[in-house]
């Protein structure tokens, strides 16, 4: 069914699951058709049918590690070399 809607995430994809078990591929198929457009949003699908899909969370994350947060801290301090470079040269040119 993936092919008929859009799927970014997770969330999209238990909406998804939901939906076929609740109102079944032929209902999904026939309210795709009377989306107008390409393909539909699962939200602008669950209007046609008439039905609210429950509020599933966007993603099970693991916490963040102390590994990732030296990652991200490092890059942050890359950044902002090179920005700092960057606003240096611009300086100059004026």
């Amino acid at each position: 069914m993936e092919h008929l809607v859009r799927v970014y995430n997770e969330k999209d994809r238990r909406t998804l699951e939901w939906l076929r078990k609740h109102v079944g591929d032929a209902t999904i198929a026939a309210a795709v058709k009377r989306c107008s457009g390409g393909k539909p949003f699962l939200s602008s699908v669950c209007r046609q049918i008439g039905v609210r899909p429950p509020d599933f969370p966007a993603s099970n994350r693991p916490a963040p590690t102390a590994t990732g947060e030296e990652a991200l801290a490092a890059i942050r301090g890359i950044l902002a070399a090179q920005a700092g470079r960057a606003s240096g040269v611009i300086a100059r040119l004026h």
